[in-house]
């Protein structure tokens, strides 16, 4: 103790001066050299009482090689490595302390020391220049800072993008969908330009661009195809380029066959009913016999009408000597080598729901001329005139003129 300390003293100063005589004789015997005389004095006993007290600690040396390892926009991350020196007790840890560019407000950065060789400093405002400083501490104190040579700038690191939230099908109508969807949480540090929106059919899976840089968080699409079902995606961007995922609808929209309804117009329907009326009657016609012949008219009515023909007021049925034909009201009536028999009166009757109508006409056979008859007519005696005067033959042997066929005389 402090108290005690002096008591050695009268001690050594008893024991000095009965080791002088010892000495002394040894100093007569030899002189010696100035330089060894100088040697002497190290051996002094007062030069060897503060050994016997509790050494003085002594702080570490400066920290090495400080450097930085990462920033971003709220964070700097340091690296050192130990001091070459310790001091004469281990280290306690170290103290990062930092300040704005241009002042000299150092604050530290760790509440308590640390022995790691790495920190991060957090918390920072973007934009600030920054002091940092790292500094060894034991039991003797604090070490001579280490710096940083220049000043760290907390800036903002541009990112991607997050993916866009809660996409969702908004509506589906014809071949078009509506979507809706909201902004990333994460914007990269930086505005959007805007969202690409693409398509996908389930037929054929591949995913197809329809909308490049969409400003607005939602958005029509259009022209989709009847009978496929499609999903959509959404990507967000900005500087740095899309997002690495992308928000996808959970449910797909169906492009549904429009439902067409036939609504006929209403209107008054004529009603062309009406009874038969013939607008061609029958012409009397005269044929010879072995001849065919046709009888025609033409008939309008609807409900089409039934034709009858008649012969003097009775019903030609299934006769093969008539062929009865109608066709777009055209009615005609063929009678196939006619007799004198066949001639009279033939009627076309037409008949419908409404009514009937009738038209007739009479059709007479003639005979063909016989040969005894046609030679009787050619008996009869011809004569020439000339100039008002009868041309008579010449001579009594002039030869008179006759029919090469039946062989009468002109």
């Amino acid at each position: 103790m402090p108290g005690k300390e002096p008591d050695p003293d009268p001690q050594l100063a008893q024991a000095t001066p009965a080791a002088e005589p010892a000495e002394a004789p040894a100093a007569e015997a030899a002189p010696a050299s100035p330089a060894e005389g100088a040697l002497q004095p190290e051996p002094q006993v007062p030069a060897a009482a503060p050994e016997r007290g509790e050494p003085k600690a002594e702080p570490p040396s400066c920290p090495l090689h400080l450097a930085v390892e990462d920033v971003n926009d709220n964070s700097v991350s340091l690296t050192w490595k130990a001091p070459e020196q310790e001091g004469s007790t281990d280290l306690d840890g170290y103290l990062v302390e930092c300040c704005k560019d241009g002042t000299a407000d150092w604050v530290a950065a760790n509440k308590e020391l640390i022995l790691s060789t790495r920190y991060t400093i957090r918390n920072l405002i973007s934009g600030d220049r920054l002091q940092i400083r790292v500094k060894a501490v034991n039991a003797g104190g604090m070490s001579v800072p280490a710096v940083l040579e220049q000043p760290v700038v907390i800036r903002e690191i541009l990112e991607q993008p997050g993916p866009p939230e809660n996409l969702k099908l908004v509506d589906v109508w014809g071949f078009n969908v509506a979507l809706e969807w909201s902004p990333p949480k994460d914007n990269g540090n930086t505005a959007l330009k805007g969202y690409t929106v693409q398509k996908s059919d389930r037929k054929s899976g591949q995913w197809f661009t329809v909308l490049e840089r969409c400003p607005r968080p939602s958005c029509t699409v259009s022209d989709l195809i009847i009978g496929n079902s499609y999903s959509f995606r959404v990507f967000s961007e900005n500087a740095c380029g899309y997002s690495a995922t992308a928000a996808v609808t959970t449910e797909l929209a169906h492009i549904r066959k429009p439902e067409i309804a036939y609504k006929p117009e209403k209107y008054s329907g004529r009603d062309f009913s009406e009874p038969p009326k013939f607008t061609q009657p029958l012409a009397d016609r005269s044929t010879t016999r072995g001849y065919n012949t046709q009888l025609f008219c033409c008939v309008r009515a609807f409900p089409k009408p039934k034709i009858i023909w008649l012969k003097n007021q009775t019903e030609i049925r299934e006769d093969p000597k008539y062929i009865a034909v109608i066709n777009e009201g055209v009615c005609s009536l063929e009678i196939r080598k006619p007799s004198p028999f066949d001639g009279g009166v033939y009627t076309c009757k037409a008949v419908n729901p409404l009514g009937e109508a009738s038209v007739d006409c009479r059709l007479d056979v003639k005979e063909y001329p016989s040969e005894g008859r046609v030679a009787g007519l050619m008996k009869k005696k011809v004569g020439w005139h000339l100039a008002g005067a009868i041309i008579r033959p010449v001579g009594a042997g002039a030869s008179v003129p006759k029919d090469p066929d039946t062989g009468a005389t002109f």
